[in-house]
């Protein structure tokens, strides 16, 4: 089977660690794995969900159909969108003082869009249903998948480093701080959101991927999506 690519639009660089560690766990063949987004050559699309935010605007604005027709993505087998969950509780004018107004002539959905939790899947289909609002009028095809992690991809970090018994791994997918106390920790576990230190961990994410989908149930609904596209 010949090598897949795969195309990635991300919240961040961390993510990006994060997502190819899991994607190596998942998929069973050779894969070359392309950062759409953030992109270095259009700094005004910027990084954070907001600039997940435009990517779905320009991909909408620039095509009708499915993701997997859109001529900007030909040859892709398969295009992860990744939001943290942590995005529902947000709002728009955290992207800029003239989203708000952007959104409401859009016609996106509304945010903040967080329900009790647990469960964590409330959360994620209202979030979901936000992520189709600011594709629209394009739409996710049978290659495209939402990589929602809650809530967000330092948790499926702590899991797949921290002990079992850790303090940070009771009810992680409902904590919204488990990235930023990740960075927190004594010097043993202690993980900073920058690169570096996510690229160094990566590896455990592979490694002990059953382990993170036994503490967070969006990894495996990740794993079951991805074998269901490719």
């Amino acid at each position: 089977m010949s090598e897949r690519r795969i195309a990635l639009v991300a919240e961040g660089p961390t993510d990006f660690e994060v997502i190819q560690a899991a994607l190596k766990a998942i998929v069973p063949v050779r894969f070359t794995l392309t950062l759409l987004q953030p992109e270095p050559t259009q700094p005004a699309m910027g990084s954070g969900w907001g600039g997940v935010l435009k990517w779905c605007d320009a991909a909408g604005a620039r095509h009708a159909g499915t993701l997997d027709t859109d001529p900007t993505l030909e040859g892709v087998d398969l295009l992860v969108i990744h939001l943290d969950v942590d995005v529902a509780q947000a709002q728009y004018a955290d992207c800029g003082l003239q989203v708000p107004a952007q959104a409401g002539a859009k016609g996106w959905a509304t945010l903040p869009c967080h329900m009790p939790c647990p469960p964590v899947a409330d959360t994620c289909a209202r979030l979901e249903t936000v992520f189709f609002s600011w594709l629209s009028p394009a739409q996710a095809g049978p290659k495209t998948v939402l990589c929602l992690p809650a809530q967000s991809s330092g948790t499926w970090l702590a899991a797949a480093t921290l002990p079992a018994g850790h303090v940070l791994l009771g009810g992680a997918e409902c904590n919204v701080a488990v990235e930023s106390r990740l960075a927190q920790l004594p010097l043993a576990h202690r993980i900073r959101k920058v690169p570096r230190e996510y690229r160094s961990q990566a590896g455990q994410v592979t490694a002990n991927w059953a382990r993170v989908k036994s503490f967070c149930s969006q990894a495996d609904a990740f794993e079951q999506a991805v074998k269901a596209a490719l």
